[in-house]
């Protein structure tokens, strides 16, 4: 087993990383305060661990009260009306504030969970146990939670951080081959904003992880397990580098609010966003043109999507970035590729016109 320190003084927690760890429920019990629980999950996840985890849990403890919540499958279900029954079974059950929300699932169930907990009775316990590439190596660590509005993702949520997390990446065994692409996308995000070395091992090694090699996809989630944790460490609630974190998704949010929510996987819009923003970057002569290039090709190694899809317009874009979160001031910031691999910057100081020319060069209309 592998750990990771997310380092946020009294409020730090580790992350534990290793095969098999849905069975170790004393180690889960041991971030659990009360003697109460209560499991959010999804219709697909609760077939798969939801009774494995209980039984973990009640093993390592016969007196702990474990409730459950099991909601649809889904991005387009992130939404206030579906995280209304997250309260409702909370109340029904009559759990107090020293009750713990476990998050089991991916990002979607990671991100609803989160909130349900700091918003109930103004704040209950909260741990994280992510069954997704894309939830192991990033929205399950640094306390980012939150619904999506039709008018756009992730625009209502709050700051709060799990107690601990969880990774037993035996799970990705049952990741769908889209689901397992989508979340590689991340990882490849951390090598093109901080971690050249990343970058390149993923360029050797990409295979083995679509082909789910344990060693592999154990240093590819730890890698970004600490870049993550470092990024979160340094600024919490995303007041300077923590933005960086947000490579390719002014771009990726804007075809999954644009396209529906669910149309395209979370991490396939990022992978398209992420070779728009760094065409956008070559342009700027910021970064070598050999960088879109590898960058291209290595998500193209995982079968990710890197072109818009054909319904996507120019004034599609430009409308829905308009209110994407980085916005201040009226002003669009992106964040983008500067200097050699792994370096980036989020800035507003860019000539629009070479925005115009990326989204020009990838849309027809």
């Amino acid at each position: 087993m592998r750990v990771v320190e997310v380092d946020l003084g009294d409020r730090s927690y580790p992350i534990y990383i290793g095969q098999h760890l849905l069975n170790d429920g004393a180690r889960l019990r041991q971030h659990i305060p009360g003697n109460r629980v209560l499991i959010v999950t999804n219709t697909t996840i609760e077939k798969l661990y939801l009774q494995k985890c209980t039984d973990a849990l009640k093993a390592a403890d016969p007196q702990l009260q474990v409730d459950s919540v099991v909601l649809p499958d889904g991005e387009e279900y992130k939404n206030m009306e579906v995280l209304g029954q997250v309260w409702d079974k909370a109340l029904e059950c009559r759990l107090d504030r020293g009750t713990t929300f476990l998050a089991l699932g991916g990002g979607v169930i990671g991100d609803m969970t989160g909130f349900a907990a700091a918003a109930y009775q103004r704040g209950v316990h909260f741990v994280q146990v992510p069954t997704t590439v894309m939830s192991q190596v990033d929205s399950s660590v640094g306390g980012k939670t939150g619904v999506n509005h039709p008018l756009g993702k992730n625009m209502i949520g709050a700051f709060y951080q799990p107690r601990c997390v969880l990774i037993d990446t035996t799970t990705l065994d049952s990741l769908p081959r889209r689901e397992l692409a989508s979340g590689v996308s991340e990882i490849v995000k951390y090598g093109l904003i901080r971690d050249a070395e990343l970058f390149e091992w993923l360029e050797g090694n990409m295979q083995r992880i679509l082909e789910r090699d344990p060693e592999a996809i154990a240093h590819a989630v730890e890698r970004s397990c600490i870049n993550k944790a470092e990024v979160v460490a340094a600024d919490e609630k995303e007041g300077g580098v923590r933005a960086t974190l947000n490579l390719g998704h002014t771009f990726g949010h804007a075809i999954e609010t644009s396209t529906g929510y669910g149309t395209f996987l979370h991490g396939e819009a990022v992978s398209i966003g992420m070779v728009m923003a760094a065409d956008m970057s070559v342009r700027l002569g910021w970064i070598d043109a050999s960088i879109l290039q590898r960058t291209r090709a290595l998500l193209q190694s995982a079968g990710l999507p890197v072109t818009p899809p054909e319904s996507m317009s120019i004034a599609a874009f430009k409308e829905l970035m308009a209110v994407d979160k980085k916005v201040q001031a009226g002003k669009l910031r992106l964040v983008l590729l500067k200097g050699p691999l792994g370096g980036c910057v989020v800035t507003g100081d860019f000539d629009p016109a070479k925005l115009d020319e990326t989204l020009a060069a990838f849309c027809s209309h």
